[in-house]
């Protein structure tokens, strides 16, 4: 499986809920239309490792079989549209948006029942 990780920054907290309307009521549906895209998962980070802040705000992974179905979604005008909202919601709300791409690995873990 090949993943795309989308980590958002946080908006300003009076921008939250501005936010959130937009993230699910546009972004996620224009995500949902990439081809080839076997999986979206969304989560919203509430807390960081340790008691930390969060590392980012929203975390988004969009898997594919491998990586010549992810090149073909990012070719399609269903992923120009996505990519085209989230540089809008970058401008409208100060955020930014890191991504890495990469083979995704299961580990076995030993001694678990």
């Amino acid at each position: 499986m090949y993943k795309l990780v989308a980590c958002w920054s946080a908006p300003k907290p009076d921008d939250e809920a501005k936010f959130e309307e937009a993230y699910w009521g546009t972004h996620i549906p224009a995500a949902k239309k990439a081809p080839g895209m076997r999986r979206l998962v969304a989560t919203q980070t509430t807390a960081g490792l340790e008691g930390a802040a969060p590392g980012f705000y929203r975390v988004a992974e969009m898997h594919f079989a491998n990586l010549e179905d992810l090149g073909a979604s990012e070719k399609s005008p269903e992923w120009h549209a996505m990519r085209a909202d989230a540089g809008s919601m970058i401008e409208r709300f100060g955020v930014t948006l890191t991504v890495g791409m990469g083979e995704e690995q299961e580990v076995p873990l030993d001694n678990r029942d």
